[in-house]
C-alpha cells in the first residue's frame, strides 16, 4: 500500500471510530442478601451455596463485592453462618452494607433505618478490620431511596458522615424471581425442572444485558460501564459459567465496583424521591430528560412469575427469617 493509500485507509478508519458509540466494556457484579439469599435450612446448605460461587469467582477472575444482610446470621449455628462472610473476604471479595434485616425506607422511619444499618456492621465490621478494612458501600434494600426529602436526606447524610458510598444499580436480571422456583425443583429432586428453570433464567439474562447495554448507550450516546445486581442464591451458584458466557459475548470485561464507579455516567445528578425502586439508568433518564426503550425491554417468562408468586406466599418452615429469604429482594 502506498503512503498515500495509507494515508486515506487511517482517515477512514478514524471516521468510523467517530460514528460508533464509545464502548466501556466494563461491569461490576455485585451479589445482594449475603451469605446466601433464598430459602436454606442451615449453615451446611449455606456453605455449599458459597463455595460455589466463591470458586465461581476465582475460576473467572472476578472480584465481586456481596451485600451483608446480617439478620441471616442469627439461630443456633451462628458461627458457622458467621465464618460464610470470612469465605468471601479470604477469597479476595469484598462485603459491603445492605442493612442488618433488609430495611424498606418506605415503611422503616429514617431514625430506625440508619440504626438498621449500623446493626448490620457487627459482624462485618469485625471482620473486614481483621483485615485492615473497613466498609465502605452501601446497597438500598428494594433500590428505595426515601419516599420523602426529609428521609432521604437524612439517610444520604449519615451515609456521607461515615464515608458509605452508595452502590447503585444499572443492570439487572430479575434473578430473584427464577431463584424460588429454581430452589423449589432442586428440592423436590425435580432435576429436568431446575435445569430447564436455570437455562430459561439464562435465556432471559442473554436478553436483559443485551437491552442494558443498548439502554445505557441511547441514554449517554456511549456505553457506561455497568453495575450489575445480582443475588447470592443457588440458582446463580449454578449459574456463574453460564453468566461469564453472556457477559464475554456481551463484550463486557468484570471489574471491581470502585472500578466501575469511576465512569463519569456515575457522577449524573439522581433527584429522585418516592416510593419506587428504580434502578439508575431510569433515575438518570428522568434527571437528562431522556426517554429508555422500554417498550423493548425483555420480560420474564409468565411461568417463572406465576411459580415465583405461588412460592413467595408460602412460608418456609426452616427459618424465622423466612420473610427476608423469601422476599423479591434487590
Amino acid at each position: 500500500m502506498t503512503a498515500s493509500r495509507r494515508s486515506v485507509a487511517s482517515v477512514a478508519a478514524l471516521l468510523l471510530i467517530g460514528n460508533a458509540p464509545v464502548r466501556s466494556g466494563k461491569v461490576a457484579l455485585t451479589f445482594d442478601d449475603v451469605p446466601v439469599f433464598g430459602a436454606l435450612a442451615s449453615a451446611a446448605d449455606g456453605a455449599v451455596v458459597t463455595d460455589q460461587l466463591l470458586s465461581g469467582f476465582i475460576r473467572h477472575r472476578w472480584r465481586v463485592t456481596g451485600f451483608v444482610n446480617e439478620i441471616q446470621l442469627e439461630g443456633p449455628d451462628k458461627p458457622q453462618r458467621t465464618l460464610l462472610l470470612a469465605r468471601w473476604l479470604n477469597a479476595g471479595m469484598d462485603l459491603g452494607n445492605h442493612t442488618y434485616s433488609h430495611a424498606s425506607l418506605d415503611t422503616t422511619p429514617a431514625d430506625a433505618y440508619v440504626a438498621d444499618i449500623v446493626r448490620d456492621e457487627t459482624e462485618t465490621g469485625r471482620l473486614l478490620s481483621a483485615r485492615g478494612r473497613h466498609e465502605q458501600w452501601f446497597r438500598y434494600p428494594y433500590l428505595e431511596t426515601g419516599q420523602t426529602r426529609a428521609s432521604h436526606d437524612r439517610v444520604v447524610g449519615w451515609l456521607a458522615e461515615h464515608h458509605y458510598r452508595v452502590a447503585p444499580v444499572t443492570m439487572e436480571n430479575s434473578d430473584w424471581q427464577f431463584s424460588a422456583p429454581y430452589d423449589d425443583a432442586v428440592a423436590r429432586g425435580a432435576t429436568a425442572e431446575a435445569i430447564h428453570i436455570r437455562e430459561q433464567y439464562l435465556t432471559f439474562t442473554r436478553a436483559i444485558v443485551d437491552w442494558y447495554v443498548s439502554a445505557g448507550t441511547t441514554l449517554f450516546g456511549r456505553e457506561p460501564a455497568f453495575v450489575f445486581l445480582l443475588h447470592a442464591s443457588r440458582l446463580n451458584a449454578a449459574s456463574i459459567d453460564g453468566l461469564a458466557t453472556i457477559l464475554r459475548h456481551a463484550g463486557l470485561q468484570v471489574v471491581p465496583l470502585s472500578v466501575a464507579m469511576h465512569d463519569p455516567a456515575y457522577r449524573t445528578a439522581d433527584h429522585y424521591i418516592g416510593p419506587d425502586g428504580n434502578e439508575w439508568l431510569e433515575r438518570w433518564a428522568s434527571t437528562l430528560h431522556r426517554d429508555l426503550p422500554f417498550d423493548a425491554m425483555p420480560t420474564v417468562p409468565p411461568e417463572i412469575v406465576q411459580s415465583d408468586a405461588r412460592l413467595e406466599a408460602a412460608a418456609d418452615p426452616h427459618t424465622a427469617s423466612s420473610a427476608l429469604r423469601q422476599s423479591e429482594a434487590n
